[in-house]
């Protein structure tokens, strides 16, 4: 039983696991960052594109 209780002591006390999702966790907003600005920007140039092209008579 006390070997268990260290086990569990030293598994919450351990930090390097934790640091690895904290990373895991940070890397994964910035990607979702990263794609919504790109999803945004290439509307917003679609958009602009669609409008000149009708603005010369393209479309």
């Amino acid at each position: 039983m006390k070997n268990v209780k260290q086990k569990i002591k030293l598994f919450i006390t351990k930090e390097e696991g934790l640091t690895t999702v904290e990373y895991a966790v940070a890397g994964a907003v910035v990607a979702s960052a990263v794609l919504l600005a790109f999803t945004n920007l290439g509307t917003a140039v679609g958009t602009k594109i669609g409008a000149i092209t009708t603005s010369i008579g393209g479309g």
